[in-house]
């Protein structure tokens, strides 16, 4: 319905006359949006009325908590992530806020879970990791997940030495840590199967991950069109490549092997 309501607010935005109107630019998800322009008087006089009263036609108006006037080289927040230019140069990070959320999300789920098996304390933890490390891995995150890893680590063995507080921490060690290709400290888990097998679980770690640079969508392209129905098919056709080769890559790291990809791999 957010996105229904602020169709046509673009085309509203390119109609104010500027002497440089290619500078007018509207970025929007559901119902947050960011705006961006030449000047901060170019928002506050040409740009803002305009928004406020495409709204007001709608019964909507701008939440004054929400909206703000900021230069890009202080940065801002959006979806999560802080967008802020460094000496010409534009970054985009997961934010502050959505990396102290999600930590808090993780230690209060750790916590809440004293006595469960470690193999079921992962089954609960794995989905939480996955879902972040994908939402963030087309930005600037590699040293963010080596942080993360390191602060669920901490969570983790404080799990295991209360479980265990007359063990010592070889003991402990032992029991609930391994080697997988290079990962050292890897937490892990055990369970039987129904045919009485052992089968061991392990901590999805946000370093394996690989940052992968987000290939945007056509401006004009619209899904159930059909004159774009090629364009989404080798879209499709790329992304399932990309993903048989990260989970061979991944299977194989476990191992200490590589795999050849002959996109990164040079050739003379």
């Amino acid at each position: 319905m957010a996105n229904l309501a602020l169709d046509g607010l673009e085309q509203e935005l390119k109609s104010i006359k500027l002497s440089r109107p290619k500078k007018i630019h509207l970025i929007r998800y559901a119902d947050d949006f960011v705006v961006t322009a030449a000047s901060k008087e170019v928002l506050e006089n040409e740009v803002k009325p305009v928004v406020e009263r495409f709204l007001k036609e709608r019964g909507l108006y701008l939440s004054t908590e929400k909206t703000s006037i900021i230069h890009i080289d202080r940065g801002f927040d959006f979806l999560g992530f802080n967008i802020r230019k460094y000496k010409w140069k534009l970054l985009i990070k997961p934010s502050r806020d959505s990396i102290k959320r999600f930590l808090k999300k993780i230690r209060s789920l750790i916590k809440s879970r004293k006595t469960v098996e470690a193999w079921r304390l992962i089954g609960e933890l794995n989905p939480k990791i996955t879902g972040w490390g994908n939402y963030y891995k087309h930005v600037i995150s590699s040293k963010v997940f080596g942080y993360i890893d390191d602060c669920i680590y901490r969570c983790v063995a404080r799990w295991t030495k209360r479980r265990h507080n007359n063990k010592n921490k070889h003991w402990i060690a032992k029991k609930y840590f391994c080697r997988k290709g290079l990962s050292n400290w890897v937490f892990f888990g055990t369970y039987s199967n129904k045919k009485g097998g052992k089968v061991e679980k392990t901590l999805k770690k946000m370093g394996s991950f690989s940052i992968e640079r987000h290939i945007k969508i056509k401006k004009e392209a619209r899904l159930y069109d059909p004159e774009f129905s090629n364009y989404f098919a080798k879209r499709k056709q790329r992304r399932d490549e990309k993903l048989y080769h990260n989970h061979l890559t991944s299977n194989l790291s476990l191992f200490g092997m590589d795999v050849y990809n002959p996109k990164t791999t040079s050739r003379s």
